[in-house]
Order: structure tokens, then sequence, then C-alpha cells
């Protein structure tokens, strides 16, 4: 495939010393509790429903607690839109994830839950960030973009993100010199139209400001969502890895792109190495919407370590923001 062979060529421009890097990383949920009713969503329940949740300050120390033990040095905590926490809540997270756990960077929060902590605490997003930014937070995730088009919004999640929220809020954090991811989750109802126009806005967005650490695109997972009738299948290995390609090629000003061994299975993921990306994601040792939607992966360090070595690039181990902590020679 040539467009793999350009991108993995532009990797090797950009990355010659041929390590692919990891982190050590969970993903736990403080709430299911959500108002968006996003069709594409497995996990979410409606405020009031006798499966919804929302955990304490303790009850979500106690998770990190958990990844601690394991080496995590990244959590990346994310929830539904849940309009009846106030943004003390949010700001105690951080500030005991500091507090109590300093090797661990609190990656927290996705745009659209930041939007949610606007309006319930009737605060600009730039106060918002700013109070976070105060507790101890240095990053944001890029969860939440799904397809950055009117088009795929209006019709899989019309009441997030509104009025670019998901661009304004990140164009927001990089003035105030956080740092933060930027994805794409495709395969629904979105169009290769829908994909040049994502790019285009998150690396227009990169060569404002400059903040995006990575991109991490991945396909959506239909199981035990409004569209799984309409999508059943979802995307295929070969798309994925055209997608890591051109997202390698097109976001020149992106310094990281991600391959997905959790999203695509171990096999792609690994092969998706080869077309641009250089970056293999975490070891996500906690993690529950993919699972909601029926999709299970699991890994360790170890494993992880093979599965780089084994598609023929040195594993380095990596913080939040890509600083080194080991490389496995």
């Amino acid at each position: 495939m040539d467009v793999g062979r350009l991108a993995r060529q532009v990797r090797q421009k950009r990355h010659p010393e041929n390590r692919v890097t990891f982190v050590v990383d969970s993903n736990p949920n403080y709430t299911n509790a959500c108002v968006a009713d996003c069709l594409f969503c497995a996990f979410y329940r409606r405020p009031g429903d006798q499966e919804a949740y929302t955990l304490s300050v303790e009850q979500v120390m106690e998770k990190i607690a958990h990844a601690a033990g394991l080496g995590a040095t990244t959590v990346l905590l994310q929830g539904g839109l849940n309009p009846e926490l106030p943004l003390d809540y949010y700001t105690a997270l951080v500030r005991e994830t500091r507090k109590r756990f300093p090797q661990i960077t609190p990656h927290f929060f996705t745009a659209s839950e930041v939007l949610m902590m606007s309006e319930a605490s009737q605060k600009t997003i730039g106060e918002v960030l700013a109070a976070l930014k105060e507790a101890g937070q240095v990053s944001l995730p890029g969860g939440g973009a799904e397809v950055l088009t009117e088009y795929v919004r209006k019709r899989i999640s019309p009441k997030k993100n509104p009025d670019d929220g998901w661009i304004i809020v990140h164009r927001e954090a990089h003035r105030l010199g956080l740092r933060s991811t930027a994805t794409m989750m495709y395969g629904h109802v979105d169009r290769p139209v829908d994909w040049v126009e994502h790019l285009d806005r998150v690396r227009s967005l990169q060569d404002e400001t400059g903040g995006f650490t990575a991109f991490i695109p991945w396909s959506f997972k239909p199981g035990n969502t409004v569209l799984e009738k309409k999508v059943p299948a979802g995307a295929g290995a070969s798309t994925y890895l055209r997608m890591l390609a051109v997202s390698r090629l097109y976001l020149d000003n992106v310094p990281h792109i991600q391959a997905s061994w959790f999203s695509e299975g171990k096999k792609t993921g690994s092969i998706a190495l080869q077309f641009g990306a250089d970056d293999f994601g975490g070891t996500l040792i906690d993690e529950n919407v993919h699972k909601a939607a029926g999709h299970i992966q699991t890994t360790t360090i170890d494993d992880t370590v093979r599965l780089i070595r084994q598609a023929g690039f040195i594993p380095a181990q990596r913080t939040t923001l890509y600083d080194i902590l080991r490389v496995y020679n």
C-alpha cells in the first residue's frame, strides 16, 4: 500500500531512533450518568436510572490507588455528562490525585465534560480550565471529538459539543499552557469528506496553538448501541491502516500518531506500526466504555514490549507528555 510506505518514511524521518513508545495507564470512570444521549454509546445511563452511578472522591481515589500499585503513571479519568456535579468535585479529583499519587499525571476530563462543568457552574470555559490547572492538571484527553463535522454531530450526538465546543475547549486549554491529544472515532455515519474536514481542523488548530501531543484515531464499536442495527460491523482493519497512514501524512505538525492495539486488536495494532504510528498507546489497566459495547482487550507491560519488538521497533515507556522513562534495549 503506497500510502503506508509514505507514512512509514515520514515516521522514520521524524523518529529516526526507531522507538515505539507506550504508557502504563488506566481509564477508570467516575460516573455513567449522562444527559447527552449519544447514539454510539453503550456506557451511559440517564440520571435517575437504576444503573446510573456517581462515585465519591474517595471511591475514585481507590481506583487510582489500584492503578498506582500496578505501576501506572497516567490516569485518563472520564465520565458521563452529569449536570448534578459541582466544579469543586472535579477539582478535588485532580488535587487529591496530585497529593496522594505524585507519580501519576491526572489526564482527566474530555472537552465535553469541561463544557458540562462550564454550564453547570455558570463559569466560562477559561475559568473552568484555570481551576483545573490550579488544582494540578497539565493535560486533557482528546475524547469526545468523534468526527468534527456538523453533518456527523447532528446525526450521532446532537446534544454534545455545540458551536464547535470541542475545538473551543482545546484552543483555550492550549492558551493556558495545558497540552492535549486529538482523537477521531470513525466508521458510523461518517463519510470520507468528514474525515478530511476533521483532520484539517485538527491540523489548523495545531498550527494556531501547537498544543496537541498526539493524534489517535479508532473505529466505532457498535455493540449494545442504538446504532448497532444501522452499523452492525463497524470499519475493518484495512480502513484503519489507511486512516492511520493518512493521518501521519496530513498531520505534519502533530508530533505523534498512536496505533491502537486496544480498539483494533493486537494484530492490527502491531501492523499499524508499519503505517506511520510511533506510539502504541497505553496498557489500560481499567477500561469500561468499550467493554460496555462488548469489546474487550487486555495487555500487560511484558506483552506490550513483546508486540513492539516483534514489529521491529525498540519499546520505550513514556509519560503522558512523551518524556521517556525507560528504553527496553
